[in-house]
């Protein structure tokens, strides 16, 4: 599946901006079932100085800085992509033979996933996270189907609710609760699985939606989404899910960087000398082509 997508922020202030300095993390990310075949990040006003990095979760980061006084700041992210279909191998690993490996720091599975095995700043293992997912984790299930049921049982059991929840909830309050958006479902599944020994990390991207039948496709109507990536062993190698949707991610799912938790990824994020007021708006337009 080929797609474009255009990702806009708009920021305006009630007073003069006289600096800024902004991390930017819109660039798609290459996976073997994912090609870029270009990305263009468009800043205006031009940035006095920018540069292009490599963060330690192989997220591709934009930095910049823009030292004129300005009332205005528009970032937009272009991008086209390739998604692949993906598959996973018939796997005979169960359940307690992968949490058996992931506890051991001398075993290669170890080695390869700690930094998603443990507590995050925005995610914290404990018994309730591990007690609503350990029906689902019989020591002799096969991992796939053990990680689809569990997210299945996530989407069933929470309400989506755009009014529930703002970006910096809790993932306690949201469980409590029982509501929220992608971004709390995935932080739920998270930290349900790591309390009971899984690797799992935080993914964010954009997500292809259809128009309700007998209406038009509305550009820019569309925005970021959030899943999780959950490790299933040497054979499986990273399960994306998607507990907001109840399914595989599959070629309707385009990732944009991953992490231990939303913090690692935010899209946009910075400080700025001046401004007064802000009001943001966003713009997220995903076609297939």
């Amino acid at each position: 599946m080929k797609y474009k997508v255009v990702h806009t922020t708009t920021y305006q202030y009630s007073s003069p901006v006289n600096i800024c300095q902004n991390l930017v993390i819109l660039a798609p990310r290459e996976t073997p079932w994912l090609t870029c075949q270009n990305h263009r990040l468009t800043i205006r006003p031009t940035p006095t100085t920018s540069f292009r990095r490599t963060d330690a979760f192989g997220n591709i980061v934009h930095s910049f800085s823009l030292e004129e006084s300005h009332t205005q700041l528009s970032i937009t992210a272009t991008s086209r992509v390739t998604v692949e279909e993906r598959s996973y191998p018939v796997s005979k690993a169960t359940v307690g033979q992968l949490t058996q490996e992931l506890s051991d720091p001398e075993s290669a599975e170890w080695l390869q996933t700690s930094m998603f095995l443990f507590d995050s700043p925005r995610i914290r293992r404990g018994p309730r996270f591990r007690d609503f997912v350990l029906p689902f984790l019989n020591q002799d299930r096969p991992i796939l189907e053990a990680i689809t049921d569990f997210n299945t049982h996530v989407h069933h059991s929470f309400k989506y609710d755009k009014t529930a929840t703002v970006v910096d909830t809790p993932t306690e309050v949201a469980f409590d609760g029982r509501h929220g958006v992608c971004q709390d479902f995935a932080h739920v599944v998270i930290a349900c699985l790591r309390s009971a020994g899984f690797a799992a990390r935080y993914v964010s991207g954009y997500l292809r939606t259809l128009p309700p039948e007998g209406k038009e496709r509305l550009v820019g109507a569309d925005q970021s989404h959030a899943w999780v990536s959950v490790y299933g062993g040497e054979h499986l190698g990273w399960i994306d899910i998607d507990p907001t949707n109840n399914c595989l991610c599959s070629t309707d799912h385009i990732p944009i960087a991953w992490g231990r938790d939303y913090s690692d990824v935010v899209p946009i994020r910075g400080i700025f000398l001046g401004g007064g007021e802000q009001q943001q708006t966003v713009s997220v337009d995903v076609a297939p082509l």
